[in-house]
């Protein structure tokens, strides 16, 4: 019931925050900033492909217990999670990406919206997408260590390292996306991306720049992650 909740709260603060952004445009008569929605969606896109990888791995086991061919699963297995934990790794910087919006960039001069609106809607779009995150590598990251590991001693040292990787490699996803405005599938063009790279890092200081933010921000979802996963550990223990 605990992690019902949780996941109940944190959809209730995607649509929140996309009621939010509506009401800016109804209520004060702007222009209704759509790259926020878009942006709420591909936050849950992780979420959706956890929970999609939760099933595929519980339908393959079911056709483990049917089939008499136990190394065929298993290649069957490891195939699956491996091309699925690559797809949920490319959505996730989507998630921590919406802690970016809090530079207001959607305002203006002359902007008729109270900041006081703004930054409850802005900070409630960074919250649904930290939230989104986290819900999503929980789920992850339990399958990752339910499968593989032995998690009736607790959590298992690789599981944390699993999570730690992951969260840098969002890190710089988000400043990727944010400083040269790459997208998760941008990665069907490699030689576009290291050119881009190449030219972007070549500019003096844009390394320690990179450093910087990478560092800050994995560290935030971490100090957030951490103790929500470690409750959350414990409470389907407890069932």
């Amino acid at each position: 019931m605990p992690l019902l909740v949780a996941f109940c709260a944190v959809l209730l603060l995607n649509v929140y925050a996309a009621i939010l952004i509506w009401l800016r445009a109804v209520v004060y008569r702007v222009p209704l900033y759509r790259p926020m929605l878009a942006n709420i969606v591909l936050s849950f896109v992780p979420v959706l492909v956890a929970l999609a990888g939760i099933l595929g791995l519980l339908l393959i086991g079911e056709a483990g217990t049917v089939v008499n061919a136990p190394s065929l699963v298993r290649v069957v297995l490891w195939a699956y999670v491996v091309i699925g934990t690559i797809a949920w790794v490319l959505f996730f910087p989507n998630a921590i990406y919406l802690i970016t919006e809090l530079n207001f960039s959607h305002r203006r001069e002359d902007d008729p919206v109270p900041l006081w609106f703004d930054i409850i809607q802005t900070l409630t779009l960074t919250l649904s997408g930290i939230g989104n995150a986290v819900v999503s590598m929980g789920v992850v990251e339990f399958a990752f260590t339910a499968v593989f590991l032995d998690p009736t001693g607790g959590i298992p040292v690789s599981s944390w390292v699993f999570a730690g990787v992951v969260i840098v490699l969002g890190a710089i996803g988000v400043y990727f996306g944010r400083y040269l405005r790459f997208n998760s599938w941008d990665v069907r063009h490699p030689f576009g991306m290291m050119r881009k790279l190449r030219v972007h890092f070549a500019l003096r200081g844009k390394a320690l720049e990179a450093f910087g933010f990478v560092l800050t921000h994995a560290v935030l979802i971490a100090l957030v992650y951490v103790p929500a996963y470690l409750l959350a550990y414990e409470a389907l223990r407890v069932v």
